[in-house]
């Protein structure tokens, strides 16, 4: 569609006999907050930079602004930002340096490059830090750098690779705060992680397992997708709960979460019924219970275990 700034046609990259992304089909409007969430491994990080030009396909194409991705690699980079997850800035250089030296490599110059430098380090606080080493910051200030450094010519598209990773809560809200006004102006970013929460702020997800896309859609849909509610169970002791509930039939899998243990299961309400006509684990103490909307730690581990019984739809 015309309004797609990212196209993915049955986009695939082995590496000898291992398939690392495996025929990837979707399209991203203009202004998305698209998350890509899936385990380390999934093939989240090959994928994105099959998009930006730095990994051919070994099969299919992938478009950015209506150009081949590996064909037109050269023509499209200058339209994005990208944020690899390991850090590729310059650690000999100060952060004032490294800023003014991608500003000139997008031909950012003069009074724009200056004012872009002053609005940065003003953003992700780095001022007090703008002329320390990069190589010398920590963890969380170095991902503060690098996507400074991507946004100094003002892209309209953002490739950012697990972007948060190592920020302290408050770092991390501050970069969030940044995407929503980037995207409320129009620029689309396109963004890796593993961390449930991060998936909720996206305006779409999608669910990437060994390679294979599971689902595309908001988080809400996603949420949905799982039949009712979750039961919790209050047990003590909550390993050995887990344990035997586990091995119970109907019951496709357990977690705790905040001390209570959650039950997938399509019958969970009947196997509720049984329990309260007659508890059936007397070594077990049962403390209480109650029911959970499913959020998108229930999402993930439904599709990725291949939990179909409580799905309203099968996978795509």
């Amino acid at each position: 569609m015309a309004d797609d700034v990212i196209v993915l046609d049955r986009l695939t990259k082995s590496f000898g006999a291992t398939v690392a992304v495996d025929g990837l089909s979707m399209a991203i409007p203009a202004g998305e907050i698209f998350g890509f969430l899936g385990a380390n491994g999934a093939g989240k990080t090959t994928t994105m930079r099959m998009l930006c030009g730095l990994t051919r396909p070994t099969s299919g194409h992938g478009f950015v602004t209506g150009h081949d991705t590996w064909k037109a690699r050269y023509t499209i980079r200058p339209r994005f930002g990208y944020v690899a997850q390991r850090f590729s800035l310059y650690p000999d250089l100060t952060v004032l340096e490294n800023l003014r030296f991608f500003g000139a490599a997008y031909q950012v110059s003069g009074k724009r490059l200056g004012e872009r430098v002053e609005a940065l380090l003003d953003q992700l606080d780095l001022r007090p830090k703008k002329k320390a080493l990069a190589g010398s910051l920590s963890g969380g200030m170095r991902q503060m750098l690098a996507l400074s450094c991507a946004l100094v010519h003002e892209p309209r598209l953002l490739f950012l690779d697990e972007p948060t990773s190592g920020l302290d809560p408050v770092h991390r809200q501050q970069i969030w705060d940044l995407l929503y006004e980037l995207s409320s102006s129009g620029t689309t970013i396109f963004v890796t992680t593993h961390y449930m929460d991060e998936a909720e702020r996206c305006t779409e997800v999608g669910l990437l397992q060994q390679g294979r896309l599971l689902a595309k859609e908001t988080p809400l849909r996603l949420k949905q997708r799982i039949k009712g509610r979750l039961l919790e169970m209050q047990i003590d002791p909550a390993m050995e709960g887990l344990a035997r509930l586990r091995a119970v039939p109907g019951i496709l899998g357990v977690a705790l979460r905040s001390g209570r243990i959650r039950v997938y299961s399509a019958v969970a309400e009947r196997l509720l019924a049984e329990w309260q006509r007659q508890w059936p684990f007397p070594e077990l103490s049962w403390l209480g219970h109650g029911w959970a909307a499913p959020d998108m730690e229930d999402v993930f581990k439904s599709f990725s275990q291949g939990y179909v019984e409580i799905l309203e739809a099968t996978t795509p």
